[in-house]
């Protein structure tokens, strides 16, 4: 199949236009950048559609801005710039190409677009509904925290946090092998602020007031793993009303108290309570495997 990026073409998913290299509805070109075909919308919304397209013959993710908005702009070209500084098995891939515009036949608008790596497998909130949600064991959970701790080491040594970390955004590959995907939210740390992003439970509160840190990537992480360990969102737990800590223990009874604190540790109301890097999550996992 060939499907028309075109977002005034009357017919994007017409059969006629399979092997061909212009739309017969409307006379866009079908192969963009002369390489890539799109074969099928994943998603889409307000702001953006996903497809998957076919890279002479290997299937990719394409990410289409619908708005010819400057921040969203800003943010893919943002998204290409980390993603193709960085090579490691968590995090997918960008070419340095990768991030382009397309301009549909009769338009003046061109769309803003960006390939990237497509990751087999599920996120890992659907992969806890396929398991009823079935909290994680004390084993598994080291063994994630210790990968997308890793992922994280990388992201920041650039300078960028991503500022969108859930269970949504983390696949897990068939070899187990976990992936950190939708960076179209990272930013350069004390760069200007493209937009705010918020999800209840896991965003922190420095981040809905707009002055995120790195630090708020560990809040998501550690709230992340609450979700994975109780089987239960965060924003299904409590605050204490003093302190503001979330008390979500008693869903995890299987936890040994020092993994238990490290998590606490990880969604401390206030961030510089929170791990200050990356080696200092490392550490207290390495503690936490040797007792």
């Amino acid at each position: 199949m060939s499907y028309c990026l075109n977002p005034k073409c009357p017919n994007p998913t017409d059969p006629a236009n399979e092997n061909q290299s212009t739309c017969c509805q409307c006379g866009s070109d079908l192969l963009l950048k002369e390489r890539y075909r799109v074969t099928k919308q994943l998603g889409g919304g307000d702001f953006s559609k996903t497809f998957e397209i076919d890279d002479q013959g290997k299937f990719k993710i394409l990410k289409v801005l619908l708005k010819n908005n400057p921040k969203a702009a800003t943010l893919l070209k943002q998204q290409a710039e980390v993603l193709s500084q960085i090579n490691h098995p968590g995090i997918p891939k960008v070419d340095p190409d990768g991030y382009f515009t397309y301009l549909p036949k009769g338009s003046e608008e061109a769309l803003h677009c960006l390939v990237i790596e497509k990751i087999e497998g599920l996120n890992l909130q659907d992969w806890m509904k396929e398991r009823k949600k079935e909290p994680i064991s004390q084993e598994q959970a080291l063994e994630w925290l210790k990968q997308l701790t890793e992922i994280l080491e990388q992201v920041h040594s650039l300078q960028y946090f991503h500022q969108d970390i859930r269970p949504q955004n983390i696949m897990r590959k068939p070899n187990g092998q976990l992936v950190l995907i939708d960076f179209a939210t990272t930013r350069q740390v004390a760069g200007n602020v493209a937009g705010i992003v918020v999800f209840p439970g896991y965003t922190p509160l420095e981040q809905v007031n707009g002055k995120e840190v790195p630090q708020s990537d560990y809040f998501a992480l550690g709230r992340t793993f609450v979700y994975l360990l109780t089987g239960k969102p965060p924003a299904a737990y409590p605050e204490n009303p003093r302190t503001g800590k979330l008390l979500w223990r008693k869903g995890a009874p299987h936890l040994s108290d020092q993994l238990a604190a490290l998590i606490d540790y990880l969604i401390a109301p206030f961030p510089g309570n929170r791990p200050q890097n990356p080696q200092m999550i490392l550490q207290c996992l390495a503690e936490c495997k040797t007792n």
